[in-house]
């Protein structure tokens, strides 16, 4: 727990440093500039695909003409693009998670040993920036089919509030996990530090998930939300971008200085073996 607390704070406060506001500029950016340009050219013809597709389906049609019959008021002007918001925030959770990955995460773990552990070396066997990038994308697709499986499950009430941040959630623990120790750690360093420190990392992990499930909460505002989606979406991609930078920086913390106490108790037993010799 204590480690998870020092980890926190120092997250929180590495997240006002100039070089950590001006990295997350370059993911932020480029993800609200892609979601901005395919919300403002692409939004009325996703609606209106999406609003096709549920007049051609027979058991909706029938659904909306029973509606109908006892005076609900019609649906379909709503749940054309509640369609297409449910299938596009999925994609910008996962798009933003991979440019944070490959652009913000590298940097951070750099100051973070710079500032904090100097005299951290990179290990001969470390996996590298490519084999991280090559692990977050295998993880993505891994949790994309798992949100694609799940989807029927969401029709029950109380399933839609509790999948997609547990699957989140585990592609956070994965992939910022992996990240952190990629370019400092070994193979059997990171098993270690991954398997022995595994609850609290999962902890984070789940945590962070349902930080990411709390944006989609603004399209239960009503109506007007949906029809203001493509203005609405870059700023989900801003609470998106501050979520995965602040927990870039918190396993950064969490996993950098448990790479340093494992190697400083290894270096200290290694001593402790070779006194008696040498006497």
């Amino acid at each position: 727990m204590r480690e998870m607390i020092d980890a926190t704070w120092r997250a929180l406060a590495y997240c006002w440093h100039p070089l950590a506001l001006l990295w997350a500029l370059l993911p932020l950016g480029l993800a609200a500039g892609a979601v901005f340009g395919l919300g403002w050219y692409g939004w009325e013809l996703a609606v209106a695909g999406a609003r096709a597709l549920l007049e051609r389906t027979e058991l909706l049609a029938a659904l909306f003409d029973w509606l109908e019959a006892i005076g609900a008021p019609d649906l379909r002007p709503v749940l054309a693009p509640m369609l297409v918001v449910a299938l596009v925030v999925p994609a910008v959770v996962l798009g933003t998670l991979l440019l944070v990955v490959w652009l913000l995460a590298p940097a951070m773990a750099r100051l973070v040993v710079r500032r904090r552990f100097p005299g951290l070396q990179r290990s001969p066997g470390a996996a590298g920036s490519w084999r991280a990038l090559g692990w977050s994308l295998l993880c993505a697709l891994a949790a994309l089919l798992a949100l694609i499986l799940s989807v029927p499950l969401w029709l029950v009430p109380p399933l839609i509030f509790v999948l997609p941040p547990l699957v989140w959630g585990w592609l956070c623990y994965r992939v910022l996990s992996f990240d952190a120790l990629a370019r400092h750690a070994d193979a059997a360093e990171r098993r270690f530090i991954l398997h022995h420190h595994r609850w609290p990392l999962r902890a984070a992990g789940l945590l962070c998930g349902a930080l990411c499930a709390l944006p989609t909460l603004l399209w239960a505002v009503g109506a007007s939300a949906l029809v203001l989606a493509p203005l609405l979406m870059p700023l989900l991609v801003w609470l998106y971008t501050v979520v995965f930078a602040f927990a870039t920086l918190w396993f950064a913390h969490f996993t950098l200085a448990a790479l340093h106490r494992l190697r400083h108790g290894a270096a200290a037993a290694t001593a402790a073996l070779e006194r008696p010799a040498l006497a």
